[in-house]
């Protein structure tokens, strides 16, 4: 009976925790990921009580903010998002139609134009709900300082949208 009790408490445990949607806060002075930055340093487009977090996926938005991207909706609602994954699903899978697109220039941690940037896709930094990491610069002479250092192929937005693409292809979703 013991036995019993302890695997239904270790399935309980591991259903809370999997099923769990709700994002906490990233206590300060802990940002250990590349992608991030502390809440006080990233710009926050959205508006409500869920601003500080992506609009498909939940996740906190200063812990990946290096990878946020953000758009604006034919009804004038802007959007934001934790990754390039994550504004593609939006925009192909949810048939949002998404203009102005807007990318964080990790230099900067400035928001710039997503179409005149330069994506470094397939660093060795993690990347954000991908198997490829894709950071934007708005200089060239950034990007490939990047890639220098860290590796990967500077592209435009086009080219790194449609790599972002075969995260849904070859994954099924």
């Amino acid at each position: 009976m013991k036995t019993i009790y302890a695997v239904l408490t270790f399935l309980g445990t591991l259903l809370i925790i999997g099923c769990s949607t709700k994002s906490e806060p990233v206590p300060p002075n802990t940002y250990t990921r590349f992608q991030s930055v502390p809440s006080s340093q990233a710009t926050l487009l959205q508006k409500g009580k869920h601003k500080a977090h992506c609009i498909v996926c939940g996740m906190h938005l200063p812990t990946f903010y290096k990878t946020n991207h953000a758009a604006t909706t034919k009804e004038r609602q802007t959007r934001q998002y934790c990754s390039l994954h994550c504004f593609v699903h939006d925009n192909e899978m949810n048939t949002i139609d998404l203009y102005d697109v807007k990318v964080i220039d990790v230099t900067t941690l400035k928001f710039i134009s997503a179409q005149s940037a330069y994506y470094v896709v397939g660093s060795m930094k993690e990347g954000t709900m991908t198997r490829f990491s894709k950071y934007a610069f708005a200089k060239r002479k950034d990007a490939d300082a990047f890639v220098q250092k860290y590796g990967g192929h500077v592209m435009n937005f086009y080219d790194a949208y449609t790599i972002s693409m075969q995260d849904f292809t070859e994954n099924g979703e």
